[in-house]
């Protein structure tokens, strides 16, 4: 008797191919060197030597160790990561809370979304002297408020204390709207059935959050700390809008002690300060990124 022959299914290739031709990427690849890779090669190269608009002169090592000699460097190190992990943490933790809020079921749920992302749209600088005016110790509309409570408002500008406190608590009021809206889109991407598994065993609201979004909001978290904590260890133009690092040197960060070393001229000393930072950051960042996405592999 005739059997009747089956067509083997075909091989699956071993390796991805990408459905699109090199060429395709090419206009991403021209913006991408251009901004990026042209200025990080250029800033290299200026960063060894002693250069203004009439010239350059090759001197080496001699910015990088004068740049580690500046006096307020150690201070810019220190606020550089207290900012960057202050507002990192709490962009992580509000974003999480207000994603969970603005997933449940609540009236004018669109229209809170928006609010709470708009800062996100605004100008930095906007933002900062914004604030700073509202920070005013004397007139400012912060302080004000307070005095109606028989609260003596502080400084929150001028205090040395308090300075760099407030300038991160800005930062997160402005940034908070993206780390929520990258919640949200995690929230939204967990299957539904989980959450109805849970409420049919009595799974509490608190404990749906702990065993069930959290755990899977993993990749979600993971980009919100890099993202936020990039942005925080690069910041600049919020802190340079609102106190220029002062009072004093007491908030300034390591972009801020390279400008004003830019403002006075040193441009070498400047574009060594650059190639510092870009370093740290990058030293900083790629273990956590790797980190970070190692555990999800071994999920």
């Amino acid at each position: 008797m005739a059997t009747t022959a089956t067509a083997a299914p075909p091989r699956r290739r071993r390796g991805h191919r990408s459905h699109y031709p090199l060429w395709f990427y090419l206009p991403a690849g021209v913006v991408y060197g251009v901004l990026f890779i042209a200025p990080t090669i250029a800033s290299f190269y200026f960063a060894f030597t002693r250069w203004n608009l009439s010239g350059t002169e090759f001197i080496g090592f001699e910015n990088f160790a004068l740049f580690f000699s500046e006096p307020y460097l150690f201070q810019g190190l220190v606020n550089t990561f207290v900012y960057g992990v202050l507002t990192s943490g709490l962009k992580v933790v509000l974003g999480l809370l207000l994603a969970v809020f603005l997933t449940s079921q609540i009236i004018a749920r669109g229209y809170l979304r928006s609010v709470v992302f708009f800062p996100t749209l605004v100008s930095t600088v906007g933002v900062g002297i914004t604030f700073t005016v509202l920070m005013d110790p004397g007139d400012g509309l912060v302080n004000q408020a307070l005095a109606l409570f028989g609260v003596d408002g502080p400084g929150w500008l001028t205090d040395p204390s308090l300075a760099l406190i407030s300038v991160a608590l800005v930062d997160v009021w402005k940034g908070v709207g993206l780390a929520t809206l990258i919640y949200i889109a995690g929230v939204v991407a967990i299957p539904q059935e989980y959450f109805e598994a849970a409420r049919v065993d009595g799974a509490t609201s608190a404990q749906r959050l702990r065993y069930i979004t959290l755990p899977l909001m993993r990749p979600a978290t993971a980009t919100v700390i890099v993202l936020s904590l990039i942005g925080g260890l690069r910041s600049f133009d919020l802190i340079w809008a609102m106190t220029q690092g002062g009072p004093g040197f007491t908030s300034d960060v390591v972009a801020s002690v390279i400008f004003k070393q830019y403002q006075a001229g040193f441009w070498g000393l400047s574009s060594a300060g650059n190639v510092v930072l870009f370093l740290i950051v990058a030293a900083f960042m790629v273990p956590l990124y790797w980190k970070l996405n190692r555990k999800e592999v071994d999920r």
